[in-house]
């Protein structure tokens, strides 16, 4: 967006990825709202981001050498990388007026147009010193510090655009449910500007605010949605909007996934699977599916940024010409990842964690720990993973990853995979790399050979660590789940791990999986790798030419315009 242009969207998201050295995210929800923005500004879509500012971020991740972990704040000088602006704002929370500062950064494009993006921040002087820490830290506190949060965010954040001069927004889009209220501040908005006798036809107020919503879900599993009682929610918002409530269908207690359902005309999940997951979870909703993607330019090493620059020029602007990468030699393939993976071995080193080889299998398993994404399928039988490096060729794995602090199954994981390094020690190298973030990950994305990923269908709703891996050439060994159900070619692009089974909670399936996962591994990823090299090579050259361009957020950004922004009533072409 040009200086001279005002914004004909808003993008409101819980969490965003910026910066590394701004902690204002925890996974893969803040990695894509970062790179769905960076795609905007490159692609000159007039629209802003609306998020909170985390001073804690979400918190750094210790592990000692049982792989127990401690949380830290995450403290960061929030005056190094944002500009403060003058606009203030208020919402009442708890029939206490909190009032919000606000902070601006700005996400310049590679074509010279930008997005801003406005944090919301409740640690002002005239607040209740409960208030100022509402914006303290991410997926912090009980249930009702979640719903003063997504209070801020969704009422706060629309009346904080408003005093910031944004009145011509005609599209709003929710980047999970956290932002729902969003839709009460513009039903607010629409009864303040209705004729008299109109106020209250719920018809007409609907009618208003549909064509202006677009809800994106990114959670597979009802557990996983934002619901608050009703005591809570009449204590926090107060009787006024109740009336605004239950016309979205929110009678007794509020679901945030069903609030933002109610109120949008277009709902999408982020798969053609979890779309189709998503219908059967809401019957007689029409979820679309846009499936997710990765920033290029973000997530594609220096090493593979010359070989693109060289085979696909223009590529920063037009991910698609990525396919063109089809035509690089397999040594410069070859010779950009050696690159990256020796840099990735010195990084290892730098943390501690010595004996990685260069010349070695590289798998990497890099994500949140928690037990459906079951790490501890790797050491089903840690019997043949040592006879693997010892008949066919030296293996070692690479796990990164935080536990939420809630999450004692998850922090026991940790636990396990560093007792099993212990194990293994000597035979096949592994290691824990501590406090994954987007610095971290985009070493693990680029150094690895092979990307692994074993969730439990469905319940995975996406997931995008694989595809910044294939703007590297690294080819995935995953689960059917997700996108990869979509970007998965035998041998093109990478292995399947067993069929499709939708059954997240039997823990026979789990042995079937692991089982799966080694005959994979030993039959097939290794002796390629060390036998046929070659065809290991063209492997990862497919990834990028077929996986890079398409799995990328250019591709997604441009499907929100053509599918969910340009077919609302409130977005208006571009003139001319």
């Amino acid at each position: 967006m040009s200086e001279a242009e005002s914004p004909r969207a808003a993008y409101f998201s819980m969490e965003i990825a910026l910066e590394a050295a701004i902690p204002t995210y925890s996974g893969g929800l803040g990695m894509l709202a970062g790179d769905t923005l960076r795609s905007a500004s490159d692609l000159a879509v007039p629209m802003v981001a609306v998020t909170l500012l985390y001073r804690r971020g979400y918190f750094h991740q210790r592990l000692d050498e049982r792989g127990q972990q401690t949380e830290e704040p995450t403290e960061w000088r929030v005056e190094d990388w944002l500009e403060p602006l003058a606009a203030r704002a208020e919402v009442e929370i708890a029939g206490r007026s909190v009032r919000l500062g606000v902070w601006r950064y700005v996400v310049k494009g590679a074509g010279g147009a930008s997005v801003p993006v406005y944090l919301l921040d409740a640690d002002l002087p005239e607040n209740d010193p409960a208030d100022r820490a509402l914006t303290a830290e991410l997926y912090g506190g009980d249930a009702q510090h979640r719903l003063a949060q997504e209070i801020i965010l969704g009422i706060g954040g629309l009346r904080m655009l408003r005093s910031l001069g944004h009145d011509g927004i005609g599209i709003f889009h929710m980047n999970e449910g956290h932002a729902a209220l969003s839709m009460l501040a513009l039903l607010e908005e629409f009864e303040a500007a209705a004729a008299p006798g109109k106020e209250s036809d719920s018809e007409i107020l609907l009618g208003l605010l549909r064509p202006r919503c677009v809800f994106t879900t990114h959670t597979p599993v009802p557990a996983g949605h934002d619901r608050f009682p009703a005591d809570l929610v009449d204590r926090l918002l107060g009787p006024a909007w109740r009336k605004r409530l239950a016309l979205c269908g929110q009678k007794d207690s509020l679901n945030m996934t069903q609030l933002a359902i109610a109120g949008s005309a277009f709902v999408n999940g982020v798969a053609l699977k979890h779309g189709e997951v998503s219908r059967a979870m809401f019957p007689g909703v029409d979820v679309r599916s846009i499936t997710n993607g990765v920033h290029a330019a973000t997530w594609a090493s220096a090493p593979f940024q010359r070989v693109f620059d060289r085979w696909a020029p223009g590529w920063r602007l037009d991910n698609s010409a990525l396919r063109n990468v089809i035509g690089a030699s397999l040594e410069e393939i070859w010779t950009a990842h050696l690159e990256c993976k020796q840099a990735l071995v010195d990084f290892l080193s730098e943390r501690g964690h010595k004996g990685f080889d260069r010349d070695a299998l590289t798998l990497v398993w890099a994500r949140r720990a928690t037990g459906y994404k079951r790490p501890q399928l790797f050491f089903e039988s840690l019997d043949r993973l040592k006879s693997m490096t010892r008949y066919i060729g030296p293996l070692q794995i690479i796990f990164a990853g935080k536990a939420h602090p809630r999450d004692d199954e998850g922090k026991a994981l940790i636990r396990s995979i560093h007792e099993i390094a212990g194990q293994l020690k000597g035979k096949v190298p592994v290691a824990y790399v501590e406090n994954y973030d987007m610095a971290v990950a985009r070493k693990l994305v680029a150094g690895a050979d092979v990307w692994v990923n074993t969730p439990r269908p469905p319940m995975e709703a996406s997931g995008t660590s694989g595809m910044k891996a294939a703007m590297n050439g690294v080819p995935s060994l995953s689960v059917l789940d997700g996108w990869w159900i979509e970007g998965h070619i035998e041998g093109g692009t990478g292995w399947a791990v067993g069929e499709y089974v939708a059954d997240a909670e039997n823990p026979e399936n789990d042995r079937k999986v692991a089982h799966a996962l080694y005959e994979k591994l030993a039959k097939v990823v290794l002796p390629c790798y060390f036998k046929d090299r070659d065809e290991f090579i063209a492997i990862m050259r497919r990834t990028v030419a077929f996986t890079g361009s398409f799995f990328n957020t250019h591709r997604m950004v441009e499907e929100y315009l053509l599918n969910a922004y340009r077919l609302q009533g409130g977005w208006k072409p571009r003139e001319g």
